[in-house]
C-alpha cells in the first residue's frame, strides 16, 4: 500500500495512516515464498526492514516541516521510556527489536561439515578461512593473494573491504593453513597472476573474481543439503565469536578480532554464549552446595541413636 493507491493527500498524512501503511508491511505475504529460513519471516517484512522503509518517509515528512508545508511529522521517531511523560520522546510506531544471532547446534554444524567435505577445494577454504577468522562475506570475498601471511597464519583485512573502515589483521588455524596450500597450487593451474584469492572456474567468468552471489549460492547449496535452512555466509563469523565469548575471552579481545568499532556489537555474543551468566549460577550453587555439605556435617554430629 502507498498514499497513492490510497488516495490520501501526503499534506493531510496522520499518524493513524503510517499505522496502517505499517500494518501492510507487518503481515502481507512474504515475497520470498518457499525461501523462508525462519518460523517469523513467512510473511511481513523483518523488523529492520521496516525501519528501513520508515526512514525515507520520516525524512519526507521532515522536509515538509522545513518548507512550512506541515507542521507535525506524523512518522515517530526516538526512544520512549513507559510511565516517563516529563521530558519523555515520542514513541515511535514500530518497536525496536534486538534479536541474538543464531549459531547452529553441535549436530547441525557437523552435518553441514559432513557435506562441505565433499565440496571443491575452494569451496572448503573459504568456510575454513570464514570461520576460522570470523570474515564478513564481503571480507571474505576480497581477500588477495598479498593478505596472506603464511609465515605467521596470518590475514590483513583491508578497510575498504570491511563494513567499518578498520583494517586489522586476524590469525587462522594450522589445518586452514594446510587446506589453503593446497588451494594456492590448485589457483595456480587457473591462474598465476597475483590479485584476488578466490577465482571463478565457471566457464563463462573463467579466472575473473568471484561474486559474492556465487559464493552466497555456495552457501545456500551447503545449507539445504545439510538440512540446516538458517545456515547463511554469516553464520560462520557468528558461531567464531560465540566460541570466543564461551572459551572466555574479554570483550575488547572480541571487538578487536571481529572489527567492531564498538563493544556494543560485541556484548550480544557474550549474551548469547551464557558466559557470565553460567559463572553466576556456578559460583551461586557452589555456595548453596557447600551450605548443604556443612549443615548435613553438622547433623552427624548427634549421638547415635538420637532420635530413634
Amino acid at each position: 500500500m502507498s498514499f497513492r493507491t490510497a488516495q490520501v493527500d501526503p499534506l493531510i498524512v496522520r499518524r493513524a495512516h503510517i499505522a496502517v501503511y505499517v500494518r501492510v508491511l507487518t503481515s502481507r505475504p512474504h515475497r520470498r515464498g518457499g525461501n523462508v529460513v525462519s518460523i517469523d519471516s513467512g510473511s511481513g517484512l523483518a523488523n529492520a526492514t521496516i525501519q528501513q522503509r520508515l526512514v525515507p518517509v520520516r525524512l519526507f515528512y521532515d522536509f515538509l516541516m522545513e518548507e512550512g508545508l506541515r507542521e507535525s511529522n506524523p512518522v515517530g521517531r526516538g526512544r520512549y521510556t513507559p510511565g516517563r511523560r516529563v521530558g519523555g520522546r515520542q514513541r515511535g510506531l514500530v518497536p525496536r527489536l534486538t534479536k541474538l544471532p543464531w549459531i547452529p547446534s553441535e549436530e547441525q554444524w557437523l552435518r553441514i561439515l559432513e557435506v562441505a567435505r565433499r565440496e571443491p577445494v575452494r569451496n572448503r577454504v573459504m568456510l575454513a578461512l570464514a570461520y576460522d577468522a570470523a570474515l564478513r562475506r564481503e571480507e571474505l570475498r576480497s581477500l588477495r593473494t598479498d593478505d596472506i601471511d603464511p609465515a605467521h597464519r596470518t590475514l590483513r583485512v583491508r578497510a575498504e573491504t570491511t563494513k567499518n573502515r578498520l583494517e586489522r589483521v586476524v590469525p587462522y588455524s594450522a589445518p586452514t593453513g594446510v587446506l589453503l596450500s593446497g588451494y594456492l597450487a590448485h589457483r595456480a593451474g587457473i591462474s598465476r597472476a597475483r590479485g584476488p584469492l578466490f577465482l571463478s572456474e565457471s566457464r563463462r567468468n573463467h579466472a575473473q573474481p568471484l561474486s559474492l552471489w556465487t559464493w552466497s549460492k555456495v552457501v545456500r547449496r551447503i545449507a539445504l543439503a545439510a538440512g540446516v535452512e538458517r545456515f547463511s555466509t554469516h553464520t560462520t563469523r557468528h558461531l567464531c565469536l560465540t566460541g570466543l565469548a564461551r572459551m572466555g575471552w574479554e570483550v575488547h579481545a572480541i571487538a578487536t578480532f571481529a572489527g567492531h568499532r564498538h563493544t556494543d556489537s560485541t556484548l550480544q555474543y557474550i549474551h548469547l554464549s551464557g558466559r557470565d551468566l553460567a559463572d553466576k549460577l556456578s559460583r551461586g550453587m557452589e555456595h548453596i552446595h557447600a551450605w548443604r555439605i556443612q549443615t548435613l556435617a553438622a547433623a552427624n554430629t548427634t549421638p547415635c541413636g538420637a532420635g530413634s
